[in-house]
């Protein structure tokens, strides 16, 4: 935030308002946090990480299912 917030210039109150809660917008609902295994604070706010985790593992066992069928093909 501290380098978004420092590189412009702001001759209103109200401009670093409105950048400041772009920012929180953006820190709450889109970006993906490693501490959150990856989802957003809103996500885990609204109780959705357990069902987007437990989609994200479905893919994930599907496509290492898929690329070991694709390897054996090949093998074969």
């Amino acid at each position: 935030m501290k380098n978004r917030v420092l590189l412009e210039n702001y001759f209103l109150p109200g401009d670093l308002e409105r950048q400041i809660g772009a920012f929180v917008e953006y820190y709450n609902n889109q970006r993906y946090h490693e501490s959150l295994n990856n989802v957003t604070p809103a996500d885990v706010y609204f109780g959705r990480d357990k069902a987007i985790l437990r989609e994200r593992e479905k893919i994930k066992k599907n496509t290492i299912k898929q690329r070991r069928l694709q390897h054996q093909k090949q093998a074969a």
